[in-house]
């Protein structure tokens, strides 16, 4: 009988050190205003729990003071690790300092953050840029084009614009195509978007030919703005994916949208997260230096997949959206082949 004791008092404190010795990784988010962070979020999740580690998180609702909040108290609940999207990749320093100091490792979730000792994971954003463009592009090689980008406040808006202009440069020298609007997108919310598209074609009388916007959100604003004035059939792009705006290259009205896998990308900051707490390098890193104050850390940049007519078919294979959402309604001879 007191062997029994002790053994169950023995299997009750392995119990309670295995508990204890979970590793808490805490996730900051800027927001939840794109659809795909709900993705990312469950990829997140899911891969913590397959390593044996516990899932803590806050959303600062769009508001860089409150992401600093978030993140000390993210800590203060125990996170080792952190996985931060950032709201302001300038405000957000402090908090991403501190946590370094105290030997929180932090992963920069799809926007960078230029500090000494975090780890950046994203897609390829530049390349992401070059996608935007060379789809619009070869739709439309002359006229007036519209650049939409994405936040002041986030590096990856400076990137993607980096990457589309290395497509319409010689084009833009040439003549061929006249940049007439150029404008940030505060908050990468699609309302702001639309106002920025409507102030545009205003100044202009209407004369566009091409838009050139950073992220599914904006394409979205755009084209509202663009339908109201009854402009149809003009190229227009984006990312992320989102059901709305596959749904859109489904019917026309948008061109192209860049995919992102964000349950990839999700598994993987999760991953990274995990190693840093261990004292490892996260796999396939690499150093990287390309931020605007040319600030060396280590990363890891994923490869994206621009997604037009032409191969709808990939997203509905991939298990990313069923295909009666994707078609919803389309019809009739010029339907793509995915929705036939």
């Amino acid at each position: 009988m007191k062997l029994d004791r002790t053994l169950t008092a023995l299997a009750l404190a392995l119990s309670a050190f295995g508990a204890s010795a979970q590793t808490v990784v805490g996730v900051s988010w800027s927001n939840f205003q794109e659809e795909r962070w709900k993705t990312d979020e469950a990829a997140i999740k899911a891969q913590l729990e397959k390593l044996g580690a516990k899932y803590i998180s806050a959303d600062a609702g769009g508001s860089p003071e409150k992401q600093l909040g978030d993140i000390e108290g993210l800590m203060s609940k125990g996170a080792k690790a952190l996985i931060v999207l950032a709201m302001d990749k300038d405000a957000i320093l402090p908090a991403v300092n501190k946590a370094t100091r105290q030997k929180v490792p932090v992963v920069a979730y799809d926007r960078l953050i230029e500090a000494p000792g975090v780890f950046y994971i994203t897609f390829d954003n530049v390349e992401v840029g070059r996608m935007q463009a060379r789809a619009v592009y070869k739709v439309q090689p002359k006229g007036n084009y519209v650049f939409i980008k994405g936040s002041p406040t986030d590096p990856n808006a400076n990137f993607l614009r980096a990457g589309q202009q290395e497509i319409v440069a010689e084009a833009v020298k040439k003549g061929d195509i006249k940049i007439v609007g150029d404008e940030y997108t505060d908050g990468w919310k699609p309302e702001v978007a639309q106002k920025n598209m409507e102030q545009i074609l205003t100044k202009v009388s209407n004369k566009v030919d091409a838009v050139v916007a950073a992220n599914d959100g904006t394409a979205g604003g755009a084209v509202a703005a663009l339908t109201a004035k009854g402009i149809r059939g003009i190229p227009v792009s984006g990312q992320d994916a989102d059901f709305a705006a596959l749904n859109r290259v489904a019917l026309g009205t948008q061109t192209v949208t860049v995919w992102k896998d964000s349950r990839e990308l999700g598994r993987e900051a999760a991953s990274a997260a995990i190693a840093l707490t261990q004292g490892k390098t996260p796999e396939k890193a690499a150093n990287w230096s390309g931020g605007e104050k040319k600030v060396a850390i280590s990363s890891r940049l994923l490869t994206p997949v621009p997604i037009t007519r032409d191969n709808l078919d990939v997203v509905v294979k991939e298990g990313w959206i069923k295909k009666a959402e994707l078609c919803k309604g389309v019809s009739g001879d010029k339907a793509p082949a995915a929705c036939k």
